[in-house]
């Protein structure tokens, strides 16, 4: 099944957009890291998702 991670990394281009956009409006710095780190997560486990394992 390929819509889940899919899915996480539509999210994680939502995110990045997110936290470019609150960098640039000059959101608290917790907000932009907290934004940034959950991009990055989602990111990763979309990718990772993608590999091949086990049940391949």
């Amino acid at each position: 099944m390929r819509v889940l991670p899919t899915l996480l990394l539509i999210l994680a281009g939502v995110l990045v957009g997110g936290t470019w956009s609150l960098h640039k409006q000059g959101a608290a710095r917790g907000a932009v890291v907290i934004t940034g780190l959950l991009a990055v997560l989602a990111t990763a486990g979309g990718l990772l998702w993608l590999l091949p394992g086990e049940g391949a």
